[in-house]
């Protein structure tokens, strides 16, 4: 995947407003993995931050838009084209390390791999 679909939402993946899609349920191609707790909507930098709750301990891991395959505006579910451990061995992050390019250079050569 080229690096700039890796960091923009694709035609199916569309909706108004980040905060239109903050709470939504995320599903990785074998299951549930968590809710998304921060979207953002940058030009060729846009991700969701995605709350796992208990299933990976309550860490929270940032996925780049382009792995969103579709949204379902009618049931608040996101999907993603990645599997539950692609997205558990994805590069961990604390505090606001995510928001930082250093992180996000990790962030796109880990998914930009897959």
């Amino acid at each position: 995947m080229e690096e700039r679909s890796l960091w923009g939402y694709s035609e199916g993946a569309r909706f108004g407003t980040v905060e239109d899609i903050e709470g939504f349920d995320v599903e990785a191609t074998d299951g549930d993995i968590g809710k998304i707790d921060e979207a953002t909507d940058e030009i060729g930098a846009s991700y969701i931050v995605v709350d796992t709750g208990p299933w990976i301990l309550g860490r929270k891991v940032v996925l780049p838009a382009g792995v969103i395959e579709q949204l379902d505006l009618d049931n608040r579910k996101v999907r993603v084209r990645l599997t539950k451990d692609q997205i558990k061995n994805s590069p961990e992050y604390e505090g606001d390390e995510y928001r930082q390019e250093p992180y996000r250079t990790r962030l796109g050569a880990y998914y930009g791999d897959i």
